[in-house]
């Protein structure tokens, strides 16, 4: 039976991570001293659920979690530097410190390694999340021991509902746009000055015009959607944000 370790200090564990050609040693206390964490674990990168929901939530909530108090938010799976450097980039998940817990020290100290030979994956960590204050565990979220990977309880919502119930979750913004594209840029600052987080689709690598036009009416970028409203361009962007405030 895998143990809640609420109360508990984090495990003290060195962890080898690689950035810029260079290996670096991280320590735990180097992570979580002094800071309030969100931790959250999966069973491994590119896999369905963690890169389908798990992983992309927590980036795209990343910036409602600063605002109540969230310093840090970690991501920690059974998995070599490598593949966590490559799936954050791939999942463009910028927010998220990945932890690559390789030789599963952090996950065996946390008592969260579970055997997945059947899936042909060895020993990974069980999936769950936490809130970490100071390096104590202030709340863990531990998904039931059931067959298959049950993903209901460890999630950013979840989480984030715990640390405040009442928190204001902005709107998820899409906007298609194009390199090289002055309003575009333009758009991107107004998403930064508002700390909202946008996703774009590249005209000519994700949609073609033609599709664009099918989707807004027009074909010229930059096309923002936010919360599934049709906003416009650059400066009915800029209008919907002095209209927000206001």
């Amino acid at each position: 039976m895998l143990k809640n370790k609420t109360g508990e200090q984090i495990p003290k564990v060195t962890i080898k991570t690689q950035e810029n050609n260079q290996w670096i040693d991280i320590n735990t206390d180097d992570i979580f001293s002094k800071k309030t964490v969100v931790v959250f674990s999966l069973p491994g990168a590119y896999t369905p659920t963690c890169s389908s929901s798990h992983l992309p939530r927590y980036n795209e909530l990343a910036n409602t979690f600063k605002e109540n108090g969230v310093d840090e938010i970690v991501c920690v799976s059974v998995n070599d530097t490598f593949v966590m450097n490559a799936w954050k980039q791939t999942q463009e998940s910028e927010n998220i410190f990945m932890l690559p817990d390789g030789n599963t020290d952090f996950t065996k100290a946390m008592g969260m390694l579970v055997n997945k030979s059947d899936l042909g994956f060895g020993d990974r960590s069980w999936r769950y999340s936490m809130l970490v204050k100071n390096g104590i565990i202030e709340k863990m979220f531990i998904e039931a021991e059931v067959e298959g990977d049950p993903f209901e309880v460890s999630d950013a919502d979840t989480m984030l509902n715990y640390i405040n119930k009442n928190a204001c979750i902005a709107d998820t913004a899409v906007m298609f746009s194009k390199d090289g594209c002055a309003y575009c840029d333009k758009a991107i600052e107004l998403f930064n000055e508002h700390n909202t987080l946008v996703e774009q689709i590249k005209i000519g690598k994700d949609i073609t015009s033609k599709s664009l036009r099918a989707v807004s009416g027009k074909d010229t970028t930059p096309q923002i959607f936010i919360g599934g409203q049709y906003i416009g361009g650059a400066d009915e962007l800029a209008q919907y944000f002095k209209n927000k405030k206001g």
